[in-house]
């Protein structure tokens, strides 16, 4: 992932004019009428696939070389090399011989306990409706048998498994989930990029021998319906020729009418351009933006990748994972949560678990999650902070999340105050819940006693409104 920068505030009322600006094609998921060009004008207008809002939920994978070390951050290789960071040169001062080198590193990434249909059920029931792979992160090592990574790649070095086409198969094998690519568009020690990084830029040999063809690599062989680009920051999008790829995946590619990118495609494109939004790591706005974003985000705290050392406190509860969850979609966004496996190719327990928890919430409360939309009247609760709201595919339905119980099971809502409301069910015991008008503002929900629900860290209730 990206290094820790800072967001600068953006006028997203240009990049929405941008977004929504007139448009040739027709809706997506069919077959377009027009073509994309090579500009932002043009391909910031084609519409966002509809599978990709309505899917909310997604789950990341991090997995690589650096899983082997398993210290410290997937960016293991640039702090101990790079940066020279005191803790890193310590830790291979005192585990590994002299001399040892990164490469090295890379028989031992060996996912011998891999099982892709295993990877795939858990991803089935956790709900999630897509997931992103690292096929290369910034080390440059390929999970999949790229022609232009010979000898650091997933089949030349380590597994000798085309580990993106295996887990690729397998989710699709189990359900609908959509199968997404993260590519990273620089790498750190690459000779060609640094020697086009030596010439200002003014060379383009890294792109043209190494990016690009790796870039139509994953998209013909392996058809990804999601593009999660990174490493773009230090060069333009004219440098890593952005433009003329976007134009060509929209156009053209096998995956035209249902792929998805995000907005790291230059130093410039961050926060503005692309499919959806990401402008940070963990980005949260806290408001709804008026452009679709996402909040990648990781159930460890403090990193990507595996670490061998993590404890469990180092791992977010299930109760902020929800909470998490149930934010951003109030807002218009989708979580897609990072998972870190081992470099045998395991998910560790307690990631595993908070997926199964996160599902386990879904099947009971998916109702107000999955295809809703921002309830432009209200996210958040005046009177209840712990009160969340989304809207549903009927407008006449709004969706209450209540994240902490209420004491005396008794709910006050500022926001569905004076509505004019038909019913109110809990989703989790779908029985009907009574409501009242207090003198003093706000509307009273008397919930039922919690012993009778089955799910522990949220609960919606299906608010209808008279027509």
């Amino acid at each position: 992932m990206l290094n820790l920068r800072s967001v600068t505030d953006v006028v997203f009322a240009v990049a929405v004019t941008t977004w929504i600006s007139a448009s040739a094609c027709v809706a997506l998921e069919s077959s377009a009428t027009c073509r994309y060009k090579p500009d932002w004008t043009s391909l910031d207008a084609r519409p966002l696939p509809s599978w990709y809002d309505q899917a909310k939920f997604g789950v990341f994978i991090h997995w690589g070389v650096y899983s082997v070390p398993a210290f410290g951050s997937e960016w293991f290789w640039m702090n101990w090399r790079g940066r020279k960071g005191a803790n890193y040169v310590n830790f291979m001062t005192k585990n590994y011989k002299p001399g040892f080198t990164y490469q090295e590193f890379g028989p031992q990434f060996t996912a011998e306990f891999f099982d892709p249909m295993q990877w795939a059920s858990i991803i089935k029931d956790s709900g999630a409706k897509y997931v992103v792979l690292t096929t290369k992160h910034h080390e440059g090592y390929t999970l999949w048998p790229s022609k232009k990574s010979f000898g650091w790649n997933s089949v030349d070095v380590g597994p000798h498994r085309d580990l993106v086409g295996d887990l690729s198969r397998a989710i699709r094998s189990l359900n609908k989930t959509r199968f997404g690519v993260y590519h990273s568009l620089y790498e750190w020690f690459n000779p060609l990029w640094l020697q086009d990084k030596q010439s200002n830029l003014t060379t383009r040999t890294f792109v043209t021998e190494k990016v690009l063809p790796e870039l139509y690599e994953l998209v013909n062989n392996y058809k990804p319906e999601i593009i999660w680009s990174d490493g773009e920051w230090e060069a333009p999008d004219t440098y890593w020729d952005s433009l003329n790829f976007l134009a060509w995946l929209y156009n053209d590619s096998p995956v035209k009418d249902t792929i998805v990118v995000n907005d790291r495609w230059g130093g410039d494109t961050l926060c503005k351009h692309g499919g959806f939004l990401t402008c940070a790591d963990r980005y949260q706005p806290g408001k709804i933006v008026g452009r679709k974003w996402e909040n990648a985000m990781t159930i460890d705290k403090y990193s990507w990748s595996y670490r061998r050392n993590a404890r469990a406190l180092d791992v977010y509860s299930i109760q902020n994972l929800i909470a998490q969850l149930v934010e951003t979609v109030s807002f218009g966004g989708n979580l897609l949560l990072n998972i870190s496996p081992t470099s045998d190719g395991m998910i560790p327990p307690l990631h595993e678990e908070r997926l199964l928890q996160i599902g386990q919430w879904l099947s009971v409360n998916g109702e107000s999650i999955f295809g809703s939309n921002p309830w432009s009247t209200c996210q958040n609760d005046t009177l209840q902070p712990h009160l969340w709201y989304t809207r549903g595919k009927n407008s006449s339905t709004i969706y209450s999340i209540v994240l902490r119980w209420p004491d005396g099971n008794l709910l006050n809502s500022a926001c569905l105050d004076k509505l004019d409301i038909e019913s109110i069910v809990m989703l989790d015991t779908q029985s009907k819940l009574k409501w009242s008008q207090k003198t003093e503002g706000g509307l009273m929900i008397k919930l039922e006693d919690k012993s009778k629900t089955k799910t522990e860290w949220g609960w919606a209730l299906r608010v209808t409104l008279n027509p």
